[in-house]
C-alpha cells in the first residue's frame, strides 16, 4: 500500500484539480536548483557511504528531533552530538527506534511528507514507520546504504540536482569544496559566504575570529578599513571556489549608514568583544550595508535571514552548541529597519538582495510592497517554521498581489537534510501549481501563463535569481 497519495495538496474541486494535476505534470521533472542550503561539502568531496539510517535521516534533522525533544525525548537519545563530550547515543538502531516509536506524531506535519517521500521514492518502503515496523525498515535502508549508488554523488544525480549551495564560514578554509572541484565529478556544487561570526559581536569568540580573519586575509583587522578589506578578500576567495551569493543570519532587519568616521568608532567599541549591546546590534546594522556595498561592487547576491531568536535554550546552547531546534521567530520590522540600506543600494538594478521572514505578518503589510517597488529586492520563499504546503500558499496569497510572481526568487529547501530534498521541491512545485490553477479556474490567469509560470517558479526564478 502506498504511503502517498498520487494527488496530495490538489485541490479537491475536480476541475481544479485536473488543471493542477497538468500544471504539476508538465514540471514534475525538471532538474532541481537548491540555491541556499546546509548539506555538507564533506559528503560529495569523500563521497562515501552514509553510516546507518539514523546517521542520514535522524541526526542532522532538527524538524525530526526538535518534534521529538517536545516531548521528551533527549537530543543525547537521539544521537546528536555534544560540544560539552558529554556522552550521547551512538547506536543507529536505537536511536531508529527511538524515531519509529514516535513517529505518530508526525502527523499532519510537513515533516510527515517529506519522510514519507523519502521512505517510498528513494528507499521503496510503502508500510508506515511505527515501532513494529522499526527494524525492518532500518534493514531496508541500511541494505541499499551499502550500494553505491546510494553515496552522496549518486543520491545528488538521482535527485536530479543541477546545482546545489552549501553554506560556509568566512574562516572557512573550502578544502572540501577545492576537493570537489579537483575530483573532476560534474556535479555543481557552490560554498556561499556566510560572515556571522565576524560581523556578529555576539557571536562566541567573536574578538579571537577577527584575528584570524586577519591572519587568513592578510588585512589589518585592527581598523575598520582593514577588517572590510578583509571581507572583500574574502568574498573573492569564495567566490574563486564557486560562490555566488552571501547570507546573513541576523536578529533583526536592522541596517545603518553611518560615515566613516562613525563606523570605525564604532568598530573600535566593538572589536574587541566590548561594547554595548546598542553597539552591537548597530554594528551588525551597519555591516549589512556594508555587505550590500561590497554585493554592488563585486556581483554577490544577497540574502538576509532576519526575525530568529537563536539558541533560545541556553542548556541546550550549552551542551549541544548552535542549530539544536531551538531557534524561535519573533516579531521583524523590513519597512524602518532597511531604509538606511535602501537608500544606499535600493535602485542598483544590478544588486539583488533577497529577503526571507519568520513573521507572516509582515508579507502584505511590509514586504511585498517593498519588494513591489525597489529593483534590487525579491522576496524569498517561506522558510523554515512556515516551510510547509499551509505556509507557501499563505506566502502566494498575500505577497502575489502586492509584488507578483517575478519578484520572488522560486524555492529552495534551506536543508541539512540531503534526502529531503526532492520531497521539499515536490511540495513546492505541487503547492504552486495548486495556486496557478485557481488562478485559471476563477479567471484571472490564462492556462497558457499558468505552465510558464509553473515552470518559471520551478526552475528558471531560482536559477537567474542566484545566478546558477
Amino acid at each position: 500500500m502506498s504511503l502517498l497519495d498520487d494527488n496530495r495538496l490538489f485541490p479537491a474541486e475536480p476541475t481544479t484539480r485536473r488543471i493542477a494535476r497538468s500544471l504539476y505534470d508538465s514540471i514534475r521533472s525538471l532538474p532541481i536548483i537548491s540555491p541556499h542550503g546546509h548539506t555538507e561539502p564533506r559528503w560529495f568531496a569523500e563521497n562515501a557511504a552514509f553510516p546507518d539510517p539514523a546517521h542520514l535521516i535522524v541526526v542532522p534533522d532538527h524538524y525530526i528531533f526538535r518534534m521529538l525533544v517536545s516531548q521528551g525525548v533527549s537530543l543525547a537519545e537521539l544521537g546528536v552530538p555534544s560540544v560539552d563530550g558529554s556522552p550521547v547515543e551512538t547506536d543507529g538502531r536505537k536511536i531508529w527506534r527511538r524515531f519509529a516509536e514516535n513517529y505518530y506524531l508526525f502527523r499532519g506535519t510537513p515533516t510527515r511528507l517529506w519522510l514519507d517521500h523519502t521512505f517510498e521514492n528513494l528507499f521503496g518502503i510503502e508500510t508506515r514507520l511505527s515501532a513494529e515496523t522499526a527494524d525492518a525498515a532500518y534493514d531496508a535502508i541500511a541494505e541499499k546504504l551499502r550500494q553505491d549508488d546510494f553515496r552522496p554523488r549518486a543520491l545528488y544525480e538521482r535527485f536530479n540536482v543541477e546545482a546545489i549551495a552549501t553554506t560556509e564560514s568566512a574562516l572557512d578554509d573550502l578544502a572540501w569544496h577545492r576537493q570537489i572541484r579537483d575530483s573532476g565529478w560534474k556535479g555543481k556544487v557552490v560554498t556561499t559566504y556566510r560572515p556571522d561570526a565576524v560581523v556578529d559581536p555576539d557571536f562566541a569568540g567573536f574578538a579571537e575570529n577577527l584575528k584570524r580573519f586577519g591572519e587568513i586575509t592578510g588585512c589589518d583587522t585592527g581598523t575598520f578599513t582593514g577588517y572590510i578589506d578583509a571581507h572583500r578578500s574574502r568574498r573573492a576567495f569564495f567566490r574563486d571556489h564557486g560562490a555566488t551569493a552571501t547570507d546573513h543570519g541576523h536578529p533583526t532587519a536592522r541596517t545603518a549608514n553611518l560615515s566613516p568616521a562613525e563606523a570605525s568608532a564604532l568598530y573600535g567599541r566593538v572589536k574587541g568583544g566590548a561594547g554595548s549591546p546598542e553597539d552591537r546590534e548597530l554594528f551588525r546594522a551597519q555591516m549589512l550595508t556594508e555587505m550590500a556595498r561590497l554585493s554592488v561592487e563585486d556581483g554577490m547576491v544577497m540574502q538576509i535571514h532576519a526575525g530568529s531568536v537563536r539558541n533560545h535554550s541556553a542548556s541546550i546552547f550549552e551542551r549541544f552548541g548552535r542549530d539544536k531546534g531551538f531557534d524561535i521567530p519573533q516579531p521583524t520590522n523590513y519597512v524602518a529597519a532597511l531604509k538606511p540600506l535602501l537608500d544606499v543600494c535600493g535602485l542598483e538594478k544590478s544588486f539583488t538582495l533577497i529577503l526571507f521572514t519568520l513573521d507572516e505578518t509582515v508579507y502584505s503589510r511590509e514586504l511585498a510592497p517593498l519588494a513591489g517597488v525597489y529593483p534590487c529586492l525579491r522576496l524569498g520563499p517561506p522558510w523554515w517554521f512556515f516551510d510547509s504546503a499551509e505556509g507557501m500558499l499563505r506566502f502566494r496569497q498575500t505577497a502575489t498581489e502586492t509584488a507578483g510572481f517575478y519578484n520572488t526568487v522560486g524555492f529552495n529547501d534551506d536543508t541539512r537534510a540531503f534526502c529531503s530534498i526532492p520531497a521539499r521541491h515536490d511540495v513546492a512545485r505541487r503547492v504552486d501549481c495548486a495556486y496557478l490553477a485557481d488562478l485559471v479556474t476563477t479567471g484571472r490567469l490564462e492556462e497558457d501563463e499558468a505552465f510558464e509560470l509553473a515552470r518559471d517558479l520551478t526552475y528558471r526564478l531560482a536559477k537567474e535569481a542566484y545566478r546558477l
